[in-house]
C-alpha cells in the first residue's frame, strides 16, 4: 500500500517522496487513515516500528488545513516520558513540516533546562511535545493552555506510567477538553496501561504490531575474541578498514565512553561521546551531528541509548558487552531496523566468553567468532 492511498495531503506526499519514504510501515497503514477519520487508537508497537510518523503525518495533514493562530492554545499535545524522546519526536515533526507550504508550528518542552525560553517560544505553537513535569510547570505559569486541545497522544505510555507519572497524567487529562481524539501507544500492555486505556479511550481501534523474530536475523553479527588491551586497536582497524562512515559504539560506563572517544580522536577519527554526564544541549548536538553524518562515530552508554533513533544505521559495535541479553538485543537493534540490513560486532574477552554464551542462548542465535590472535591492526 503506497502513502498516496492513506489520505495524506499532497504536500506531505511530496515531502515523503523527497525524503525517500517509499511505502508505509504496517502501523502507519492502519493508523494514518483512522487518525484522519477522528478515531481513538490504542497501538501496541515496539521501538523502531514507525509509530511516530503514524500519528505525526495525519496530525500535520489535519492541522495544515487550518489557519495558525498566535496564542497559547495548543491544538495537539504529545506526552512522552523522557527528554530524549521529546527531542526525537520534535525532530520527526520538523523533518516533515519544514517543507510544507504552510508550516505547522511545533515545539518540544522538557525539564533539565531553563523554563523561561520555553515560556517565550510557546506563543503560536500548534503541536506541543512535552514531558509531564515540565508541561505542568508551564501550565502553572500560564504559558500554555489546553482548553482548545483536540488531540492527545501518549507515546510510550508504559514508560510514562512505569516512571511514576500517574498523578501528573491524571492532572493533565483533567485539564483537557472532554471531547477530543486520543492516541495511545505502548510497547507493552501492563495493568497500568490497561487502566489508563479504559480511562481515556472511546471505542478505540486496537493496532498490535508484533516484534518479529527476523528483525535480529536482518543483522549480520560477528564476534571478535580479543584481549582488553587490543580492543582499541581493533576498533580503529574495523572503522578504517571497513570505511565505516556512521557507526554507533556501546560501552558500559561513562568513563569508558570518554576514554574510547579520546583514543579515536587522537587517531584522527571523528568521534563524540554521549552519556548522562553530558549536558542536555551537548547530547542533543551530538545526536543531531551523528544523524546528519557530520560525526563518524558516536560512543554511547546504555542509559542514553533508548533516545537514539536513526532510520538507517549500518554499524553497531559492542566495545563492552551489556549485563543483560535483552539489552544486547536492544543495542544491536539500533541497526537492521524496519526493512534495513546492518552489521553488529561484539568484542569478547576471555572473561566475557561465558556471558556471551548466555546472550546467544537467550537471543536464539549463534554468532560466528573471528580470532584476533596474531592479527596485525592497520589504522
Amino acid at each position: 500500500m503506497p502513502f498516496s492511498s492513506l489520505g495524506l495531503s499532497a504536500a506531505l506526499r511530496q515531502t515523503l517522496a523527497d525524503l525517500k519514504f517509499e511505502r508505509p510501515f504496517p502501523i502507519q497503514e492502519q493508523a494514518i487513515p483512522a487518525v484522519l477519520m477522528g478515531k481513538d487508537i490504542f497501538g501496541i508497537a515496539p521501538t523502531g516500528s514507525g509509530k511516530t510518523a503514524s500519528y505525526v503525518l495525519p496530525l500535520l495533514t489535519k492541522l495544515g488545513k487550518e489557519p495558525q493562530e498566535r496564542n497559547r492554545n495548543i491544538r495537539a499535545l504529545i506526552v512522552v516520558p523522557t527528554r530524549e524522546l521529546a527531542m526525537q519526536v520534535q525532530q520527526v515533526i520538523y523533518s516533515f513540516s519544514n517543507r510544507l507550504p504552510e508550516r505547522v508550528t511545533s515545539m518540544a518542552v522538557y525539564g533539565g533546562v531553563s523554563i523561561n525560553p520555553q515560556m517565550k517560544a510557546l506563543m503560536g505553537t500548534s503541536i506541543l511535545v512535552a514531558t509531564p513535569g515540565r508541561l505542568l510547570e508551564l501550565i502553572d505559569n500560564n504559558a500554555v493552555h489546553l482548553g482548545k486541545c483536540d488531540t492527545l497522544v501518549l507515546d510510550e505510555a508504559d514508560k510514562l506510567l512505569n516512571l511514576g507519572f500517574h498523578d501528573e497524567m491524571q492532572r493533565i487529562i483533567g485539564l483537557l477538553p472532554k471531547k477530543r481524539q486520543n492516541l495511545l501507544f505502548s510497547a507493552t500492555l501492563t495493568d497500568d496501561v490497561s487502566a489508563i486505556t479504559q480511562l481515556i479511550l472511546t471505542n478505540p481501534l486496537v493496532i498490535k504490531i508484533v516484534q518479529e523474530e527476523e528483525t535480529v536475523d536482518l543483522i549480520e553479527q560477528t564476534a571478535y575474541r580479543v584481549s582488553e588491551e587490543h580492543k582499541g586497536p581493533l576498533l580503529r582497524h574495523l572503522i578504517k578498514s571497513r570505511d565505516m562512515q556512521q557507526v554507533l559504539v556501546f560501552t558500559s560506563s561513562v568513563f569508558k565512553a570518554d576514554t574510547v572517544t579520546a583514543k579515536l580522536q587522537k587517531n584522527g577519527i571523528n568521534a563524540v561521546a554521549i552519556h548522562s554526564k553530558k549536558s542536555q544541549e551537548a547530547r542533543r548536538k551530538a545526536l543531531d551531528n551523528f544523524k546528519a553524518g557530520r560525526t563518524r562515530v558516536l560512543v554511547a552508554t546504555d542509559l542514553i541509548s533508548r533516545g537514539i533513533d536513526i532510520h538507517v544505521l549500518p554499524f553497531v559495535i559492542n566495545y563492552e558487552l551489556p549485563r543483560s541479553p535483552k539489552e544486547y538485543v536492544h543495542r544491536i537493534g539500533r541497526t537492521g531496523r524496519a526493512d534495513a540490513t546492518g552489521e553488529a560486532f561484539a568484542f569478547v574477552t576471555p572473561e566475557d566468553e561465558h556471558h556471551f554464551k548466555i546472550i546467544q542462548k537467550k537471543m536464539g542465535k549463534q554468532v560466528p567468532y573471528t580470532e584476533t590472535e596474531g592479527m596485525t591492526f592497520s589504522g
